[in-house]
């Protein structure tokens, strides 16, 4: 039978740690006989927002597990605890499998164990953790990453897909079907986090670009160019390229492009306009351009977007 830990401490976030309950430690032997042999493992009696749990087994259970699932981790802006780490890397080096579901991606890099791979976990915080774990390769765009021996998840919902997949892996997808349907969810979705990720301007202020940005968001329809943007601001070319990976932390261009396909987004979600006319509005020409550029930075067609997100 396959040994699923659970990793608990004060500080963890409840509803991914809720989600991998549901999933690994539920008595589903009706869908696959045997499932999971599933423990919880913690230190001592845990506060979890306004729960109280009790480990069956502390924290050097771990490494006697087959998977480890790591729920995410409330305060990024703090380590998490050394026994956590520690126990996780021990678990790892034994040969477990260990997943992280959200930031729960701040303990594996801690314990080392995202150094050389891909990873991932809520599109809010990808940036630090890619800061705090330069050696990862940080993906801000995917649901999930699968190394094989670590995996990573993004946010919230996308704890249940790396759940699934999970079972998917054991049991198969037919039982992952299942299991989803007994949950009233999507086994498999489409697409990224990308669909999901807040595209915000940099706060108004004394900036180069503070009159620029709103210019430019206003012309979206409309052929701009790096000369255009850079003419318009007063600046040189370089310049302008300066301020923008200053404040935004990417190319004039590579915003340009991220706004227009914001401006899409919008239009998908607000309005019953064409995809054609969807593609003008937002400077792409063609219906046929803006779903290949659509299609790569989010995740999924125009349509299918528009059928998740339009009420």
């Amino acid at each position: 039978m396959h040994r699923v830990a659970l990793a608990v401490t004060d500080g963890m976030l409840h509803y991914e740690l809720s989600v991998a309950l549901e999933i690994f430690g539920a008595d589903l032997t009706h869908v696959v006989d045997p499932w999971y042999d599933f423990a919880l493992c913690g230190s001592g009696p845990v506060r979890v927002n306004r729960f109280r749990l009790e480990p069956d087994h502390g924290l050097d259970h771990l490494p006697q597990a087959d998977t480890v699932i790591v729920p995410g981790w409330a305060d990024t802006d703090r380590d998490p605890p050394a026994e956590l780490v520690d126990a996780v890397r021990a678990a790892h080096a034994t040969g477990a499998r260990v997943a992280s579901l959200c930031t729960g991606a701040f303990v594996l890099g801690a314990a080392g164990l995202l150094d050389g791979r891909r990873a991932t976990t809520h599109w809010a915080h990808t940036r630090e953790l890619a800061r705090r774990h330069p050696a990862a390769t940080v993906d801000p765009d995917v649901l999930y990453v699968d190394n094989g021996d670590v995996l990573t998840s993004a946010g919230k919902a996308a704890a249940m897909d790396l759940c699934l997949h999970l079972v998917r892996l054991d049991h198969g997808s037919a039982n992952a079907n299942k299991i989803a349907r007994r949950l009233v969810v999507p086994p498999h979705r489409d697409g990224g986090q990308a669909q999901f990720i807040a595209t915000p301007l940099p706060e108004p202020g004394n900036h180069p670009l503070d009159e620029l940005l709103p210019w430019v968001l206003q012309r979206l329809d409309q052929p701009l160019t790096v000369e255009d943007l850079a003419c318009r601001a007063g600046l040189s070319s370089r310049q302008l390229t300066r301020h923008f990976n200053h404040l935004t932390g990417t190319t004039p261009l590579q915003w340009l492009h991220t706004q227009r396909i914001r401006r899409a987004q919008e239009l998908l979600e607000t309005t019953d306009a064409t995809v054609d006319t969807v593609a003008e509005a937002a400077g792409m020409g063609t219906a046929t351009t803006l779903r290949r550029h659509f299609q790569r930075t989010v995740g999924v067609p125009p349509d299918t977007y528009r059928r998740t997100f339009r009420p």
